[in-house]
């Protein structure tokens, strides 16, 4: 039985052909969750499939320290992005010998979770079977193709179907950790490791994967002023006329620069920004349903309930008593 404060057990699956930058994401995003006493809310060990070398993108071999015994005692497992080019998920037929038996040791209540090309694996495996699932969008096309029985989404960061989880490309799998982190100690917990870590803050999973223009060009007349601006006015009414006359452009204009700079409308955009901060007044305040919903600027309680519910699945209440929960541990750790 696992002790009340012990680590979360993450292991971390290296496969041939790994690809070294996400490898790291997890131990990289989880260390950086420790308590303020100084110990740890997250054990991250990397393992193969029989103990030995694994050979990465990056000309190199990697030695780790364990085999897939590891994968027994786990609470959540990573299988990190294999080259979809050189690896075996994507271009043969075949899995890797051992896989099918070393998935076998793997707890019915663990996580599971790929990273970008290792979608293929789950999917291989018939984890993701019936399920919503994500890759790296140049891989969605050839994951439907070989997997038909899997619901693609190809536009989102990350899907989380309770137990089994998938990301789209490097910079995802790090807002996936950081969800995971939020959905097991709260988005103060998380926010904390994204500021340590030095990321942007968390992005919600249905955010869209290819955004045209990632890094604005630097002309001064983005759209990156006005979404600072419009995060702190939250509550006051926002219409799209009254941001592009603040960013100074003509609607079409300014509706055209916002969506390559975030993937997103500015009415989409708003909407999530909304539900966020109600989110994190659901967590971290004692104010009611209704002044919530002002402050977000969702209007009334119905209508936050109805987004909330939308996004979640969950009410206002039950999302505030589970990670209100989760919070009020996290600060006794």
């Amino acid at each position: 039985m696992t002790e009340p404060n012990a680590p979360h057990r993450i292991a971390v699956l290296a496969l041939d052909g790994v690809i070294t930058f996400d490898l790291g994401i997890p131990e990289r995003v989880f260390a950086s969750a420790g308590r303020a006493d100084g110990t740890d809310r997250y054990e991250v060990r990397v393992c193969s499939l029989d103990g030995g070398p694994v050979r990465t993108t990056a000309g190199y071999t990697i030695n780790v320290e364990h085999g897939p015994e590891l994968l027994a005692g786990a609470d959540t497992v990573i299988v990190a992005t294999v080259d979809p080019v050189e690896g075996p998920t994507c271009d043969f037929p075949d899995l890797p010998a051992g896989l099918g038996a070393a998935f076998a040791r793997i707890r019915p209540e663990a996580r599971i979770v790929s990273f970008c090309s290792a979608a293929f694996v789950l999917a291989h495996l018939g984890l993701l079977d019936g399920r919503a699932a994500t890759t790296h969008w140049m891989l969605t096309d050839r994951l439907s193709e070989r997997h038909p029985e899997v619901r693609v989404d190809p536009d989102v960061l990350f899907v989380d179907e309770g137990r089994i989880l998938t990301s789209a490309g490097a910079g995802a799998a790090v807002d996936l950790c950081l969800h995971l982190v939020r959905r097991d100690h709260g988005s103060q917990v998380a926010n904390a490791v994204a500021r340590r870590c030095v990321m942007p803050p968390w992005r919600e999973g249905g955010q869209a994967q290819f955004i045209e223009r990632p890094v604005p060009e630097v002309t001064g007349a983005g759209t990156a002023e006005v979404r600072e601006w419009a995060l702190q006015h939250l509550d006051s009414p926002l219409s799209i006329d009254a941001l592009a006359s603040r960013a100074r452009m003509s609607r079409r204009s300014f509706t055209r620069r916002f969506r390559e700079e975030t993937g997103q409308s500015p009415a989409q955009w708003l909407t999530r920004q909304r539900v966020e901060h109600a989110r994190r007044l659901l967590e971290s305040s004692e104010l009611t349903v209704d002044q919530i919903a002002h402050r977000a600027g969702l209007g009334t309680g119905v209508s936050l309930r109805q987004h909330l519910r939308a996004v979640l699945g969950v009410s206002p209440s039950a999302y505030r008593r589970t990670f209100r929960e989760r919070a009020a541990v996290s600060a006794m750790e």
